[in-house]
C-alpha cells in the first residue's frame, strides 16, 4: 500500500512517522523500493539492489523496539549510497568502472558505519561518472544517469545518481561525496540542497587517512536543509587515522537551522576561479537573484572578488586530480589482482591517469604549494566577509554527452590509449580543449575543495526552461553553522522542498 505522505515529507519527517508508528520501517522500505522500481529505469540513478539485507534491517526496526523510543534521527528511513569511497563488506564497489566491477572490499567504511547507527536503512547503490572523476554521470558500465527535470539533460555529477534519486522522489536524502563540487555541481542540476562541509568534519576511514589530496569530503544531498543538518550531526566527527580535525561546533548543527544568522557581510562574485570562460547568463542571473533575495534578508551585499588566476588555478587542480588518479590506479591494481586490461577504463580516465604518471614529485608538489597560497589569500579575504556568493555552476544542466569529447578529438584520445602512445600527450592541445570543457562548466566549486572550506548550493533559481540553476555560498572554515542558518532563512524565504520535476515517483 502507498503511504500518501512519502514524497511531500523529509528524512525526519518520515523517521517521526516511524517514531509515532503511523508506519513501520519495513513499510517506508518497500514504498522506496516501490518508487525506484516506477522510475529508475527513465532515470538511471540506481545502479545497485540491496534488497534482501535492507529488508533484514527494517524488519529489525519494526520489530518493536524502534517505534516510540529509538533516539537515532533517521530510524526507519530508506537510504542510498553513492558507489564511490562508501565501501559494504562483501558488496561490489565498482568506482562505475568496469575495471571495478568485481571488487568486493573486505568491510565497511567507516561513513557507511554512522549512517547505519543514525537508523538509515541502505537498500541501493547510486549511480557515478567512472572513479568519480568528471562533473556528469556518464560511465560506461551503467550508462547515464538522466536528469528528472528533462531526462535528456545530465543530473550533474560526480554524485550524480544520488541527486537524481532524491529530485525524482525514491529517497528524500542519499549519500555524496564532493572533490571538486560532486554535491553542489548535482544540487545545482537538481534543484537540490548540498552542503559540502569543512575538511575533516566526516570520516574517510577506515582503510584510508583522507580522500584525494583532503580534497574530497563526504556528506548527503537533500531535499531539506534540516536534514542536511541532521545528517551532519549524525556522521561527522574525527576518526584518529584523521590528519586533519575540523573544529568541533559549538552546537548541534540541527539547532542552527532554527536560529537567526544575524545580520552577514556576504561578498558576491560573478568571476571564475577555475576557467576564463564567461559564465551563461542564466547563472549570472541566479546569483543576482540570490544578492536580492539576502539584501532582502537584511544582509549587506557587496562585489568583491577573489585574487586568483584562473588558468593557473585550473592548470595546478588538474594536475594533482591525474596524479591522485594514477595512484588509484596503483591501488585498484593491487585490489583486483592484474592491471587495466583493454576497455576496462574509459579513455578519460585512462588519459588522466597517463597525464599523472607523467608528473614529476616536484611538480605536483609545486602545485600543491601554488594551491596552498590560494588557499592563504583566500582565508584573508574571508577576514572581511561572512560569505562568499557566486554561481554554482558556469552553464545550466548540460545535454547528455555534451562535456565528452567528440569527432577527431575523440578519435585522437581513443587512439593515444589504444596504441599506448602516452608519450605524445605531452603534445599541447590534445586535452586541453576537454580540461577547458569541464572548467568551464565548474569553474566556481573547486576553490573550496582546495581550502577546505563548506560550501552550498541553493536552489533557488530555475530559469525560462524550467531548469533549476543553484546559487554557491561559501564560509570560513569550520563555520557549516553559519551555513546552515542562512540556508534554514533562504528555505523559508523562497521555498523550494515542493518544486517537482517531470520526472517523479508521486506522479
Amino acid at each position: 500500500m502507498a503511504i500518501a505522505e512519502y514524497g511531500a515529507l523529509d528524512g525526519l519527517g518520515l523517521a517521526e512517522l516511524v517514531q509515532r508508528r503511523h508506519v513501520s520501517a519495513t513499510e517506508l522500505l518497500e514504498e522506496a523500493i516501490a518508487r525506484a522500481e516506477r522510475v529508475n529505469p527513465r532515470i538511471g540513478a540506481i545502479v545497485g539492489s540491496l534488497h534482501d539485507e535492507a529488508r533484514r534491517e527494517a524488519a529489525a526496526l519494526s520489530g518493536g523496539d524502534a517505534g516510540g523510543r529509538d533516539a537515532r534521527p533517521f530510524a526507519g528511513v530508506p537510504f542510498l549510497l553513492k558507489d564511490l569511497y562508501a565501501e559494504m563488506a562483501g558488496v561490489p564497489a565498482t568506482g562505475g568502472s568496469r575495471y571495478l566491477a568485481d571488487y568486493r572490499p573486505a568491510r565497511d567504511a567507516t561513513i557507511v558505519t554512522r549512517f547505519r547507527r543514525a537508523g538509515l536503512v541502505i537498500f541501493g547503490k547510486t549511480n557515478l561518472p567512472e572513479m568519480g572523476l568528471l562533473p556528469v554521470t556518464e560511465p560506461k558500465l551503467f550508462g547515464p544517469a538522466r536528469n528528472p527535470w528533462n531526462p535528456a539533460l545530465s543530473c550533474g555529477g560526480s554524485s550524480g545518481g544520488s541527486a537524481a534519486a532524491v529530485a525524482a522522489g525514491i529517497v528524500p536524502l542519499a549519500h555524496a561525496n564532493d572533490g571538486g563540487g560532486s554535491i553542489r555541481i548535482p544540487a545545482s542540476c537538481c534543484g537540490l540542497f548540498g552542503l559540502k562541509p569543512t575538511r575533516g568534519r566526516t570520516p574517510a576511514g577506515p582503510d584510508r587517512s583522507e580522500i584525494w589530496n583532503g580534497f574530497t569530503v563526504a556528506h548527503v544531498l537533500s531535499r531539506s536543509v534540516r536534514d542536511s543538518a541532521a545528517a551532519l550531526d549524525a556522521i561527522a566527527g574525527p576518526e584518529a587515522s584523521s590528519p586533519t580535525w575540523a573544529p568541533p561546533p559549538a552546537r548541534a548543527f540541527l539547532a542552527e537551522v532554527d536560529a537567526p544568522p544575524g545580520r552577514l557581510r556576504i561578498a558576491l562574485t560573478k568571476r571564475p576561479q577555475a576557467a576564463l570562460a564567461v559564465p551563461h547568463a542564466d547563472c549570472l542571473a541566479a546569483a543576482d537573484e540570490a544578492a536580492r533575495l539576502l539584501a532582502e534578508l537584511g544582509h549587506h551585499v557587496e562585489e568583491a572578488d577573489l585574487q586568483v588566476d584562473a588558468e593557473a588555478f585550473a592548470h595546478d587542480f588538474f594536475t594533482l586530480v591525474c596524479v591522485e588518479m594514477a595512484a588509484l590506479l596503483a591501488r585498484a591494481e593491487v585490489w583486483v589482482g592484474h592491471r587495466p586490461r583493454r576497455g576496462e577504463l574509459e579513455t578519460s580516465t585512462a588519459i588522466t591517469a597517463i597525464l599523472g604518471r607523467q608528473r614529476t614529485a616536484v611538480e605536483a608538489a609545486r602545485a600543491r604549494e601554488r594551491l596552498d597560497a590560494v588557499a592563504r589569500r583566500t582565508a584573508s579575504f574571508f577576514e572581511r566577509y561572512d560569505l562568499l556568493l557566486s554561481p554554482t555552476l558556469g552553464a545550466p544542466p548540460p545535454a547528455i554527452g555534451a562535456l565528452q569529447p567528440h569527432g577527431l578529438e575523440a578519435f585522437g584520445q581513443e587512439i593515444l590509449t589504444r596504441l599506448h602512445l602516452g608519450v605524445l600527450l605531452r603534445i599541447p592541445g590534445l586535452v586541453e580543449a576537454s580540461v577547458r570543457r569541464v572548467f568551464s562548466f565548474i569553474p566556481f566549486s573547486a576553490l573550496a575543495n582546495v581550502t577546505g572550506q563548506p560550501s552550498m548550493s541553493v536552489p533557488l533559481h530555475w530559469n525560462a526552461a524550467g531548469l533549476p540553476i543553484g546559487s554557491q555560498l561559501t564560509a570560513r572554515f569550520g563555520d557549516e553553522a553559519t551555513l546552515f542558518r542562512i540556508a534554514a532563512q533562504l528555505e523559508a524565504a523562497r521555498p523550494w522542498r515542493d518544486r517537482r520535476p517531470s520526472l517523479h515517483a508521486d506522479a
